[in-house]
């Protein structure tokens, strides 16, 4: 197996080390996710960036923790979930929506329910959603802004899980207690 090493800002290739001496500001440690990604400067800082305009996109906590999750579980990444039920913890998110997305059962409301399939459809058509399910989601009250906005939460989630794959990224002890196990479900 290719061995990937978890860079700090003294191993880092050129053009990485001032990525993850943000990241350090920003999370109180280097992220095994982007101490492995550093190797690439170019992916770190796509990733970084793409990061925090999910983030500030229009949906809110439990939208984007919907998003997030549901790529993540559909990709089952050891490192994403629990690193995303964390996050979600930290963002004051219900507990019954991180457990529904971890578990595959239904969420607490309509409207995030029909945001997790939307978003399913999206990972796993390619994109290529039909009109009934663009419709579907845009009736739960969700728009054509937000069908866009998907697609950039995909494409954050495409980077992270992606790398952990390939890296077998370990999860960092702040998450391990939220450790996961589960494979996609069928929702």
């Amino acid at each position: 197996m290719t061995e990937f090493t978890l860079h700090d800002e003294t191993t880092a290739p050129e053009g990485s080390a001032e990525l993850l001496a943000r990241s350090r500001k920003q999370n109180g440690m280097i992220p095994g996710l982007h101490a492995t990604m550093a190797e690439a400067p170019g992916l770190l800082e796509a990733y970084q960036q793409v990061h925090q305009l999910f983030f500030d996109s229009s949906f809110d906590k439990d939208e984007t923790t919907v998003v997030w999750q549901s790529v993540n579980v559909e990709h089952a990444c050891h490192y994403c979930v629990p690193a995303h039920t964390a996050i979600a913890h930290a963002m004051k998110v219900d507990a019954a929506i991180t457990d529904a997305l971890r578990d595959g059962t239904p969420l607490p409301n309509e409207r995030l329910e029909a945001l997790r399939t939307f978003t399913l459809a999206v990972v796993r058509d390619r994109g290529d959603v039909d009109e009934a399910g663009v419709q579907a989601f845009l009736d739960a009250g969700f728009t054509r802004r937000q069908v866009l906005e998907v697609v950039l939460g995909v494409s954050q989630k495409v980077m992270s899980n992606y790398t952990n794959h390939l890296a077998r990224t370990p999860v960092d002890e702040p998450f391990q207690k939220f450790a996961w196990d589960g494979a996609p479900v069928a929702v």
